[in-house]
């Protein structure tokens, strides 16, 4: 990437990128970020730095992550210049099946989310450590510590997070053990000092016993407890069998760029096949504000999920045809499905068969790795079900099985549900280009496309991508509402016209912002030898560097 003082006259941020020479940690939390730069200036790389601000994070951001959750990982290796990724997704109880399902009543679409039946076995502890054992180069119990001191110690909750953390207190209230994460059961204002000495004991066992001490061991056993005495199924062998899954990202190109996800379970197949779509397009005469732009985004979107939201599940269950969906002939084919002068609310998948609270982390170091970690309890707060003593809350990822019989994504025992957290990378000629990450459910997709677009198409700087109005069709549905975040550069006049081409449109202020997700990007600049990076500004977080 390069730039020059041409940009200084177009500066269009809230606040400047930050340019660092040896290494950079995004987060959403600050307290995340400043720890995972003390990993790297003690000679951490970017996979150890990540993994110290998840745990970071599951102290200070609860309802969005932690070792009841799951986990992504997609690293850039500098010396072998090549994206590697870890699926620590959990699977679905061995005795968890549709026909159960039905035989205790559950005959809804999906597995309603605070069912114990949502919970799938968590992935991210053992993510961790297989993060740091492939591409880090310390021990889960080095970077485990400035977590538990944050823990045991307490921290003063910020902003947003204290506004989460209340709207969700109901969650809390409700749950056997849901004091854990109160302060004489109410939820911690802002400013509070908040302790978790439960989380603190969880960790240390992690430290001393790695894998072992949350897979069995008292922490298994009160996991077990908890979701039986809910009427849950999962057992101590679901525990123990858990795996992490190494894998080859997924990939396409996009303007002389190559762009890295996850592979299904993951939803980051959405993104590829909308910007296979977007690359046939001429959208530089157009502008970034423009309605013909955001109305041909928005169809790519939604001719996207009609693919993905029918093909994305678990590939060890289902055969999935990634190649002809992400070819560049099958994008042309759907492209004629494309009116640019009109909404096309319909779409259906183009192959026969063959809501969320997450945290992003972003980091790059001195050696020129990067590491893109996403880790997620799905729904703020999960399920709500805390085991005793742990201080954290079970993920509803399987909430997020689909409870059609024969559909790809139908619960099954030992599977993968659909996810949306995606990490991601972005690679020009094996060089990297941009690791970056933004949240949100089924938004994730959308707010990739749309700063990848700004950045790429547009050469926005990361903050200013980041800053940029965003859409998101709500639910991942293809013939959703959009929701549009409200400000200036969206005028009411351009909302109006794209209602009249057809798109229901919903304006979003205020914290319901949150749907637009949040994100971090750190950009490359090959010819100054440097990282340039951003923060997006609907969270507490911040990127930091050296």
């Amino acid at each position: 990437m390069k730039f020059n003082d041409e940009n200084l006259f177009s500066f269009n941020s809230h606040r400047s990128c930050l340019y660092t020479k040896h290494g950079v940690v995004g987060a959403s939390q600050p307290l995340a970020a400043e720890v995972g730069l003390s990993i790297l200036k003690s000679g951490g790389n970017a996979a150890d730095a990540a993994v110290a601000s998840a745990a970071v994070l599951n102290v200070v951001e609860p309802m969005s992550t932690g070792a009841g959750g799951d986990c992504f990982c997609l690293f850039y290796d500098n010396s072998h210049k090549k994206v590697v990724g870890l699926n620590g997704s959990g699977r679905a109880p061995k005795y968890l099946s549709f026909t159960y399902l039905q035989e205790v009543g559950i005959d809804s679409i999906t597995i309603p989310s605070t069912s114990p039946h949502a919970i799938t076995v968590p992935g991210a502890v053992a993510g961790w450590i297989d993060t740091l054992s492939q591409f880090g180069t310390m021990d889960i119990s080095e970077v485990l510590k400035p977590a538990i001191k944050i823990a045991e110690e307490g921290f003063p909750v910020s902003p947003f997070i204290s506004i989460i953390w209340k709207l969700q207190e109901f969650k809390l209230k409700r749950a056997k053990y849901g004091f854990e994460l109160l302060i004489n059961r109410k939820s911690p204002k802002i400013g509070q000092i908040f302790k978790n000495p439960h989380l603190a004991t969880v960790f240390r066992e992690i430290a001393e016993h790695g894998k072992a001490g949350f897979y069995s061991g008292w922490v298994a056993e009160e996991i077990i407890n908890i979701i039986n005495e809910a009427g849950g199924v999962m057992t101590q062998e679901d525990l123990k069998n858990h795996s992490s899954k190494f894998v080859d990202p997924i990939s396409t190109t996009y303007r002389g760029l190559e762009v890295h996800q996850i592979p299904p379970n993951g939803q980051g197949l959405t993104l590829l096949i909308a910007l296979n779509l977007l690359e046939q397009f001429n959208l530089v005469s157009m502008g970034p504000d423009s309605i013909s732009y955001l109305h041909l985004l928005i169809e790519c979107l939604r001719l996207a999920f009609a693919d993905s939201r029918y093909f994305v599940s678990d590939p060890d269950h289902q055969n999935i045809p990634i190649q002809q969906l992400l070819s560049k002939t099958y994008a042309l084919e759907r492209k004629s499905l494309i009116d640019q002068n009109k909404a096309s609310l319909f779409f259906s998948h183009g192959l026969e068969e063959m809501h969320s609270d997450t945290v992003y982390i972003a980091t790059a170091d001195s050696m020129g790795n990067a590491c893109s970690f996403i880790n997620s309890n799905y729904e703020s707060f999960g399920t709500g079900i805390i085991p005793r003593g742990t201080g954290f809350v079970l993920q509803n990822r399987g909430s997020c099985f689909t409870l059609i019989q024969d559909h790809p994504n139908v619960v099954a025992p030992e599977k993968r549900p659909y996810h949306t957290i995606i990490p991601g990378m972005v690679t020009k000629n094996k060089e990297l280009f941009a690791c970056y990450g933004i949240m949100g459910g089924f938004n994730q997709p959308q707010a990739h496309l749309q700063v990848l677009s700004k950045l790429i198409d547009f050469h926005f700087d990361p903050q200013s991508a980041l800053d940029a109005l965003r859409f998101s069709i709500l639910g991942g549905n293809p013939s959703g509402i959009v929701a549009v975040e409200k400000g200036e550069a969206i005028s009411s006049l351009t909302i109006e016209k794209l209602q009249k081409m057809g798109h229901e449109i919903k304006v979003v202020d205020g914290i319901g912002r949150t749907i637009f997700g949040n994100g971090q990007v750190i950009m490359r600049d090959d010819q100054n030898d440097i990282y340039i990076s951003g923060s997006d500004p609907r969270s507490d977080g911040c990127v930091i560097g050296y």
